[in-house]
């Protein structure tokens, strides 16, 4: 079976560039995950604020509570 596609340089120093780019990746992908961790803990934050808000304005059982007969 012929796999001319394999290739395995003899001069191991033809691999540091593909590592290089491996690690730049590596670092760009943690980079991207960490500013969507972020965002989203922001976005979290601002809809707990404002549903909050929303809840109590629209809560039919709470406003019969303040509501005087």
């Amino acid at each position: 079976m012929m796999m001319e596609f394999l290739y395995f340089p003899e001069d191991k120093s033809e691999y540091i560039p593909a590592f290089i780019m491996l690690v730049i990746f590596m670092v760009g992908a943690i980079a991207a995950m960490y500013l969507f961790y972020k965002k989203s803990k922001k976005e979290e934050q601002f809809f707990d604020e404002h549903y909050e808000e929303y809840k109590q304005l629209n809560d039919p059982i709470e406003n019969d509570k303040t509501k005087r007969y």
